[in-house]
């Protein structure tokens, strides 16, 4: 026990365990009360009750009676006091009560517990094996015939963040007492020691307006409400801690083995235009496009614009700000972005971007990089890069190639579905290079990609026009592609695409890729100390529930499944993990349609309860009946 630590003991019988831990800790300096639910005169009618509080007073302790532990808020004696660590061993309801009473005293000492708990505080919770319901038991009981211990703790919203034994054997004069309400023994052989802390709180759906310069004209646009916590969050700033930036700092530290690699840190608008998309010739499927409603453009003159082109780096393009960032029910948000457009026919319109290629392309036009680097080059550029440390040995010290690699890095947003492994927001970094065909570019590149991330499960698959980075269960995870030949001289232009994120969740072992975004400074702290690739994650949250609830609607002719799938993460604040359509059916007579889904809500990130799923879903259903005009079956 850490030193100076205010400790609450609930539901002791012989106070054997709160005397133990007072001889234990004597010298720390810890402040102990130990309550029991009983009468004084009950209590004392336990076997060694008298010593063992008698040892508690004499170190310093308070003894409590008659507290129920399912009402500690309305302890007069514990009025105004807060403890660092609350510790319930072994409740039960009392004699042959069963799982469904027992769970319920569990939910209610929870529910209890957090209103005298520091904010950084811990609760602490015994069971016999068995009865958590939790993989740390071992046999494990079937869920349904458990007391789903971390289940009850995420109704008071805490989570499950260590199992250990409980260690009676360093508690000399513990016994344990009240087998069936009885001054009786039972067996703590294999108990588990549960440790619960607070969950961070879900992050509000929030309207972000935005001002940008796109392509010479201000733009004023939202980003859709359930993009608005994947924006501006500076994940792979230079002093980042973060797993994504690790990853990167990875990949340019192995390329620049064999090239100088040149990354420029431009603030690149989030916001795109069709017809640019279109011009870049990227292979990009319209309907995973987030088209965006402007809410104001103003033209910007043309000495501006081209200031604002032909600049340096750091000033070509002026940084995105948020103008007005405020939290609202979810009731008046309005959908700021349409579904039904056509990228061949509306070439006027925007887009989040779903690729950083159509900025490269116009950065490096601009900036004439990409033919600079073609030939052999004594330096690089200095502003915003990492650089190997080898120029023209790592030039042309592989297979003859003679070109730098030079690439930009960002968020990006694709409008999919939702399932395990579809991220509506990830972070890609694309690279690209002037090389010559005859040293098999795609493949020269392809074989250093594999060499680095092969250890961790990517594969290459060689497709018709370049290569696929694949990995499972994510699936694709990159690709390496040439756009036309640079100039006459035989040489192309060779990208590489890869998904920061995806390969962040490979390379530390994480169990959802929705951590990555998490607000909670558990995750971050460690990665505080920048561990290697293969350094597995450790969960703050182990062993969470997954709830499933099934929605059925009639809809019109009209319908957009796109909408549907916003809609639904905005409702559940990111907590549904897969939306399964499991069945329709066309009325013959009316122009609607019935869909039934199964939507999953599970988080690795916060305390997701029973309660808090179902009140996501019947939010969900509110936003679909005023939303999309549908009817709730």
């Amino acid at each position: 026990m850490s030193p100076s630590r205010s400790v609450l003991l609930v539901g002791e019988g012989n106070f054997s365990f709160s005397s133990s831990v007072c001889k234990l800790d004597s010298e720390s300096g810890s402040s102990i009360t130990a309550t029991c639910l009983q009468h004084q005169e009950d209590a004392l009618r336990h076997e060694g009750a008298a010593a063992n509080i008698q040892t508690i007073k004499d170190s310093g302790g308070t003894v409590l009676f008659e507290v129920d532990c399912t009402k500690l808020g309305e302890c007069a004696l514990l009025k105004g006091r807060v403890f660092d660590r609350v510790v319930f061993n072994f409740p039960h309801c009392g004699r042959k009560s069963g799982v469904k009473k027992n769970r319920e005293l569990l939910k209610n000492f929870f529910l209890s517990c957090v209103e005298v708990l520091a904010e950084d505080g811990e609760v602490h919770v015994s069971l016999c094996n068995g009865q958590g319901g939790t993989p740390a038991d071992q046999p494990k009981r079937e869920w349904h015939n458990s007391w789903q211990v971390s289940a009850m703790a995420a109704e008071a919203h805490l989570i499950l963040s260590g199992v250990h034994h409980f260690e009676s054997d360093n508690l000399p004069s513990y016994k344990s007492t009240g087998y069936r309400s009885q001054d009786k023994g039972f067996h703590v052989e294999k108990a588990l020691l549960h440790v619960f802390s607070r969950s961070t709180p879900y992050t509000p759906v929030q309207i972000v307006q935005m001002e940008e310069l796109v392509e010479g004209e201000t733009v004023h646009y939202n980003i859709p409400a359930e993009l608005s916590d994947y924006v501006f969050r500076r994940f792979l700033c230079s002093d980042s801690i973060h797993p994504v930036k690790l990853v990167q700092d990875f990949l340019l530290e192995g390329l620049e083995e064999h090239w100088p690699v040149t990354m420029k840190e431009e603030p690149f608008p989030l916001l795109i235009s069709a017809k640019r998309l279109q011009t870049c010739g990227h292979n990009v499927d319209s309907l995973q496009c987030y088209w965006i409603h402007l809410l104001q453009k103003e033209l910007t003159s043309h000495v501006q614009e081209k200031d604002a082109v032909c600049s340096n780096t750091k000033a070509a393009l002026p940084t995105t700000k948020v103008d007005r960032v405020r939290s609202k029910g979810t009731e008046s948000l309005q959908p700021v972005c349409c579904h039904d457009f056509n990228l061949e026919v509306d070439e006027g319109l925007y887009m989040l971007r779903p690729s950083l290629l159509p900025q490269l392309e116009e950065l490096l036009i601009n900036k004439g990089d990409v033919s600079d680097d073609a030939q052999p080059q004594e330096e690089n550029d200095k502003s915003s890069e990492v650089e190997g440390n080898k120029k023209e040995e790592a030039c042309g010290g592989c297979n003859g190639a003679s070109s730098s690699l030079f690439g930009i890095s960002g968020v990006v947003f694709r409008s999919v579905p939702i399932s395990l492994w579809a991220l509506p927001a990830f972070h890609e970094i694309l690279l690209t290079g002037v090389f010559s065909l005859e040293n098999e570019p795609i493949k020269l590149i392809g074989h250093e990609l594999e060499a680095l991330l092969s250890p961790y499960g990517v594969s290459i698959v060689t497709e018709e026009k370049g290569l696929h980075l694949v990995a499972q269960p994510m699936g694709l995870i990159g690709k390496v592609f040439a756009s036309d030949a640079a100039d006459g001289n035989n040489h192309v232009i060779v990208s590489a695409s890869l998904n920061l994120d995806l390969l962040a969740v490979l390379l530390f072992s994480l169990p959802d890729w929705r951590l990555l975004w998490c607000h909670d400074p558990r995750f971050l702290k460690q990665f505080s100390f920048r561990p290697p690739p293969g350094t597995s994650f450790q969960s703050f949250s182990l062993y969470p529930e997954s709830f499933s609830f099934d929605i059925s609607f009639w809809t019109g002719p009209a319908w957009e499944e796109k909408r549907f799938y916003a809609i639904v993460r905005e409702a559940s604040c990111g907590t549904v993990e897969q939306v399964k359509l499991i069945d329709t059916f066309s009325h013959p007579d009316l122009s609607q349609t019935s869909y039934c889904y199964r939507l999953i809500y599970h988080s690795h990130t916060h305390a997701l309860s029973h309660t808090q799923a179902l009140r996501f879903h019947k939010e969900l259903e509110v936003l679909l009946s005023s939303r999309l005009q549908v009817t709730i079956r």
